[in-house]
């Protein structure tokens, strides 16, 4: 039988909020909305830090008095005697507020006071009966008042649309979600001390381009109303910054945002950090050592050792990553053919279609066995694995490889089945960067909507002489991802690109 009494939650809160700004045009009409003359000197981990672990007894005689604000997430009134929780930015610790300590008028307002509120309050240190370290407030103010209700404590905030649209109420009710940023936040920086280290120099490039390059992608579009022409989000910052190496920066390194008009999905997001590095006088073997160290490091930097957990499989970064060529690894994931297949454009069509490769008349050898090895083997590699000589179809900036020019010096890195790093030794021959632009311009017209335009400025660039080369690109988000096991590219993301909202 249903409950002809049951209030909907919607009507439900559209009650709470209307009664909240009830209390609210109180405290504007007593000139107490909004204040901002509060400041604290104290942070909760700080008090839990530093007397946590000591006894009722030995906190008899504290006398300093501490001041915390921050979020109200629970509260208990007893009479005249009341707990709270309160939240700020580096935990939570639990307040005791008394009628006789802050008088009649603040104790009122603590009665009336909502989860969800921010709260200033001053008092000293104490435990109570069950052992729970709390601040014994002496002075307390209502800072912000809260309009619309958190999430029952019970129930929490799981629904994954409304966390990633509304990540502030997130971050407030989830406390772990918080620890996934501030893990991102601190691989960031070990790279960036990991390359300064090494001598790399942080540059900055143009976002906004005449000419999307650096890779096979499809751009975002707008207008530049000055110059009266079209201009391009950038998809990689690849061809500027290896003009900085032609320039004299022969080691350098960007970590910024890239644009990529697809869909969205647990993997892609539009805009999405990477990292790219540039070394002179290096080929694409010294460049995955480098990151194989840098992985390594930046795992036991975040996590504290290079073993983790990710989807309930175990990883173990402190082995040496696997390294297989591309033929290597299709055949290892194919036991069905052989390396016959190689030299028979005809059979690898046949076999690129039969496990659902895309599949066009324009497509060569090289082109062909890409699309067997991302429908048959990428989400197999779970263990760090190197896959190495992408055919030169497939690789339109790397440097053809000297004993056999139809693949190229170039790298991919996968780990838990998803790229994370892509890497090559640089392609500097002007002329042969030429033809390889004007197939890619042959190809879009073709009808390949990912593939390149020419860049002549580029060329002009080589032209001058760009010195032997390795270049990286490792994708933050993905990383961030694996570092803190997340299955969604959107749970690494702060504010994730979401569908309009209905």
């Amino acid at each position: 039988m249903t409950d002809q009494h049951h209030t909907p939650p919607q009507l439900d809160e559209n009650h709470i909020i209307a009664t909240r700004r009830e209390k609210l045009a109180r405290l504007r009409a007593e000139g107490q909305a909004f204040p901002n003359d509060f400041r604290r000197d104290t942070l909760a981990e700080y008090l839990v830090g530093s007397y946590g672990e000591r006894d009722a007894a030995s906190l008899e005689n504290e006398t300093e008095v501490f001041a915390l604000a921050g979020r109200l997430m629970a509260k208990r009134v007893m009479g005249k005697a009341s707990f709270g929780q309160l939240q700020d930015m580096s935990g939570r610790i639990q307040i005791f507020v008394q009628l006789n300590a802050v008088g009649e008028a603040a104790y009122e307002a603590f009665k009336h006071a909502d989860v969800g509120d921010v709260i200033g309050v001053r008092g000293t240190v104490f435990k109570t009966k069950t052992g729970e370290l709390s601040v014994k407030v002496s002075t307390l103010r209502l800072l912000v008042k809260n309009l619309r209700p958190l999430p029952e404590k019970w129930a929490g905030l799981t629904d994954t649309e409304v966390r990633y649209r509304q990540r502030y109420l997130d971050l407030i009710v989830n406390p772990e979600v918080k620890i996934t940023f501030e893990k991102r936040g601190k691989a960031v920086r070990f790279i960036r001390n990991f390359l300064d280290t090494l001598g790399f120099i942080e540059v900055e490039t143009p976002m906004l381009q005449p000419i999307p390059g650096g890779a096979a992608a499809r751009p975002f579009v707008t207008h530049y109303n000055a110059l009266g022409r079209d201009f391009y989000m950038r998809i990689a910052p690849e061809l500027y910054l290896k003009r900085l190496v032609v320039g004299g920066f022969e080691k350098v390194y960007e970590i910024n945002r890239n644009f990529r008009n697809e869909g969205l999905s647990t993997r892609h997001n539009p805009e999405f950090t990477m990292l790219e590095f540039y070394q002179a006088y290096a080929d694409y073997r010294d460049a995955m050592d480098l990151v194989e160290t840098l992985l390594r490091d930046v795992a036991t930097a975040v996590n504290g050792s290079g073993k983790l957990v990710n989807q309930n499989r175990d990883y173990d970064l402190d082995r040496p990553f696997n390294r297989w060529t591309m033929k290597e690894a299709v055949l290892r994931f194919n036991p069905d053919i052989d390396a016959g297949i190689f030299d028979d454009r005809e059979r690898l069509a046949a076999y690129a279609k039969k496990v659902g490769g895309d599949v066009k008349p324009s497509y060569g050898w090289g082109k062909l066995l890409t699309e067997i090895f991302e429908k048959t083997v990428e989400h197999e590699l779970l263990d760090p694995t190197f896959i190495t000589e992408f055919p030169t179809e497939v690789s339109p900036l790397a440097r053809s490889n000297d004993a056999d020019p139809q693949i190229t010096d170039r790298f991919e890195l996968f780990i838990a089945g998803r790229e994370v790093a892509n890497g090559f030794s640089e392609l500097n021959d002007p002329d042969d960067q030429a033809a390889r632009f004007h197939a890619q311009v042959a190809a879009k017209h073709a009808g390949d909507d990912e593939a390149m335009l020419f860049d002549a400025d580029y060329i002009r660039a080589l032209e001058y002489g760009l010195p032997p080369a390795a270049g990286v690109g490792i994708g933050i988000d993905r990383l961030v991802m694996f570092l803190t096991d997340s299955p969604s590219i959107r749970d690494v993301l702060l504010f994730p690109q979401m569908r309009p909202e209905v």
